[in-house]
């Protein structure tokens, strides 16, 4: 396996392009399967998420091409996708195992052949992310949901009818999959409490242009009046907030100058407040968002996870790693996932003092972090070791970095650029 091999203590300086968002991106990908025309998606990062993705679409009968300059991450690239014919409506273990994601096919799917086929999900181990939200609200649109040998069947051979479905919780991913299902779902569908993360808009705005009809995305009242079929449509992945807000705490560890190429404030509003309130500032530019820390070190700030606009859960262990180099204590509390604090006995391992007592954990910063060997546990985890790399004394390794090949697109380059001591290690396995 690969390691990531940091010599930390350099001031990172310069600019860093912004990829579009790997959670915007995959629901995108899910959206190809609803209609028989091609999808045509620019600013695709370059991901081993993606690529999941894109086996598990092709298995489904899609045809795709990818095209641009997504290998060398100079603007994202461009994928085709057409689902001309649905040659399987099963998405099999071996693909979903790879990634939670995989389970956005299972509304598209019920929508447009009336039935789908798809084990239950893998992805990161922080805690349980139950499918029950998925299902139930499938089962409101006219489905029959079975449990069969751990894949979910859901069949609707008349196809779905519009529904009210009322979320007992907020969850992006369910909000997404009975968008997407309630495209083709006959007369209105209401959904209440739904997510309403960007990547949620970015999806309903290229259902738009596909020929749904949507009103009340960005709100948590979203209604789609259905349509007997979509059609093909160009679209542009909206920028990943949550690279930005990495980036934007790398350059406040380390006490550097970053504009990020790209970077939305108006996605970032709850981040942006807390790293005021630390001393970081963050000011607008034409191309993005320009980030360096005000004067002296970072200030400790409590800070609790939320859905959106509240501070995602998905910033929360990079929010932590800049924590422990602040000057005072802070709180960090996560709200979203129970067992999202797998990176603190490896951020210990680097000298920071956390302690967890349940959902809460104490920070209390210290004047240096130390270089150690460390492992990734999942993917926002790993890159809260490479900020504590890139602020510590001495040589960090990270090992497990496939977690970070999921979500950040040429990571090492991109800090390289800016000054950092980052380097790829081959594994001599």
């Amino acid at each position: 396996m690969d390691q990531i091999v940091i010599h930390g203590g350099r001031r990172l300086v310069g600019e860093i392009p912004i990829s579009g968002a790997k959670n915007a991106a995959l629901p995108l990908m899910a959206a190809s399967l609803l209609t028989g025309e091609t999808l045509r998606l620019s600013n695709v990062p370059h991901l081993a998420d993606i690529t999941t993705m894109a086996r598990l679409l092709a298995q489904h009968g899609v045809s795709l091409h990818m095209n641009g300059d997504a290998e060398k991450g100079s603007g994202g690239g461009v994928l085709e996708m057409r689902a001309e014919t649905i040659s399987s409506f099963v998405a099999p273990y071996d693909l979903v195992r790879k990634m939670r994601a995989s389970v956005l096919v299972l509304g598209p799917l019920a929508a447009r052949v009336g039935e789908a086929k798809v084990s239950l999900p893998g992805g990161c181990a922080i805690g349980t992310r139950p499918v029950d939200l998925h299902l139930h609200g499938l089962e409101m649109l006219g489905a029959e949901i079975r449990l069969e040998e751990g894949y979910v069947h859901a069949l609707a051979p008349k196809g779905l009818v519009g529904a009210k479905v009322v979320f007992p919780k907020v969850s992006v991913g369910a909000t997404e999959n009975l968008l997407m299902a309630a495209c083709l779902a006959k007369g209105e569908t209401q959904l209440l409490n739904a997510a309403r993360e960007p990547e949620v808009a970015d999806l309903g705005e290229c259902l738009v242009k596909m020929g749904a009809q949507i009103e009340g995305l960005g709100t948590d009242r979203i209604t789609v009046q259905g349509v007997d079929s979509l059609h093909g449509a160009e679209h542009s992945v909206v920028p990943d907030r949550i690279e930005t807000g990495t980036y934007a705490m790398a350059a406040a560890i380390t006490g550097g100058e970053l504009e990020l190429i790209g970077g939305r404030a108006d996605h970032l509003s709850a981040v942006i407040e807390v790293l005021h309130e630390a001393g970081i500032s963050v000011k607008e530019t034409p191309r993005g968002l320009k980030v360096k820390r005000v004067s002296g070190p970072v200030k400790g700030v409590d800070v609790m996870t939320e859905p959106y606009p509240g501070f995602p859960t998905d910033l929360q262990a990079q929010i932590m790693a800049l924590m422990s180099t602040a000057d005072g204590a802070a709180m960090i509390t996560e709200s979203i996932f129970e067992n999202r604090f797998m990176h603190v006995p490896e951020l210990t391992r680097m000298g920071a003092n956390v302690n967890v007592h349940g959902a809460s954990a104490m920070v209390r910063g210290q004047q240096r972090l130390t270089g150690a060997e460390v492992m990734a546990t999942d993917l926002r985890a790993s890159v809260s070791l490479v900020l504590a790399g890139l602020a510590a004394e001495g040589e960090t390794v990270l090992n497990r970095v496939y977690h970070l090949d999921r979500g950040y697109e040429h990571l090492e380059q991109k800090l390289a650029a800016c000054g950092a001591d980052i380097v790829r290690r081959r594994s001599q396995e």
